[in-house]
């Protein structure tokens, strides 16, 4: 049995996998602030799927977590994890000493991406871009089959590509970033609502036919597009798989992104002979990436 954990700003989900690399277990638990709150919420994850499974947490082949911010996968160092309060928890280390077994720690949008390629992959893929699309925008790469952090573990941090130098001020002190247009807070920004899922707020009301948020969405899609773009051009990946929050729209999501991609190869011909639109997937909705993929690089890094 693998346990994969995936700790987020406000929930925390836990998967047991069995040998055939299906899920055997699973369970939700609300993430706690801080750092002893964060280490509490893990190791209570990991007893309960023990508990679950008759087992003890020795007896796991492997723990692995996700987790958002800067994390050093070799020593289990997680830092700037600003909406978890972490800014240099050593999170892998302290959870192997409390349960007495290795636990493997990795940036929650690389774990998303090891699970994204493993569930379409193909034997003929050996690259993959998985590009989240939650509160920011960031992608996890997957080169010649295995996960790429990158020299200083920051590859895939698209979001913090300004693409208008006069646009809004980013978090990280840039102006215009893409995470600015294309993301979760972009939408919330310029669509400001109650509803708790501002996207489908904004595409509801566009299906309206209200005016700004037809504009609205056709620019979030054309921005998506080109986070998918950056992403093709740079890395000329296999397949881009698209995750995260702004993901929830599943095929109508996948369709505006896919409009774009037709405009361009129309105009473009060097874009049309890239043919992103059978090159870019949507992640099901009810499947656990990053919690999966936690028990994926946990198995991984475990010896032989």
């Amino acid at each position: 049995m693998r346990v994969g954990i995936d700790i987020g700003g406000t929930k925390t989900a836990a998967v047991l996998l069995d040998n055939r690399g299906e899920i055997a277990g699973d369970l939700l638990l609300p993430t706690g602030y801080g750092e002893e709150k964060v280490m509490a919420t893990a190791l209570a994850a990991v007893t309960e799927l023990a508990r679950l499974s008759n087992l003890t947490p020795r007896q796991f082949e492997s723990i692995g977590i996700g987790i958002p911010g800067v994390v050093d996968a070799a020593s289990g160092r997680v830092s700037h994890a600003v909406n978890l309060g972490l800014h240099g928890l050593e999170l892998g280390g302290r959870l192997s000493t409390a349960l007495g077994v290795r636990v493997h720690v990795e940036n929650d949008v690389n774990a998303t991406a090891l699970a994204a390629f493993h569930l379409v992959g193909t034997s003929s893929s050996q690259s993959m871009a998985y590009l989240n699309l939650g509160t920011g925008l960031a992608a996890g790469l997957i080169l010649n089959g295995e996960l790429w952090r990158g020299s200083h573990r920051t590859a895939g941090e698209i979001g913090h590509i300004p693409i208008d130098p006069n646009g809004p001020l980013c978090t990280c002190g840039q102006r215009g970033c893409l995470e600015m247009v294309a993301s979760g807070s972009a939408v919330a920004r310029l669509w400001p609502t109650d509803h708790p899922r501002p996207v489908q707020a904004l595409f509801e009301a566009a299906k309206d036919g209200n005016e700004k948020a037809i504009a609205l969405k056709a620019q979030l899609a054309e921005n998506i597009a080109s986070a998918v773009r950056v992403l093709v051009l740079t890395i000329d990946v296999d397949t881009v798989v698209i995750g995260g929050g702004l993901s929830s729209m599943g095929t109508t999501l996948l369709r505006s992104v896919q409009s774009v991609f037709a405009h361009w190869a129309r105009t473009s011909a060097f874009l049309a002979s890239l043919d992103f639109e059978s090159r870019v997937r949507v992640l099901p909705q009810d499947f656990p990436a990053a919690a999966v993929g936690a028990a994926l690089i946990g198995a991984a890094a475990r010896p032989a």
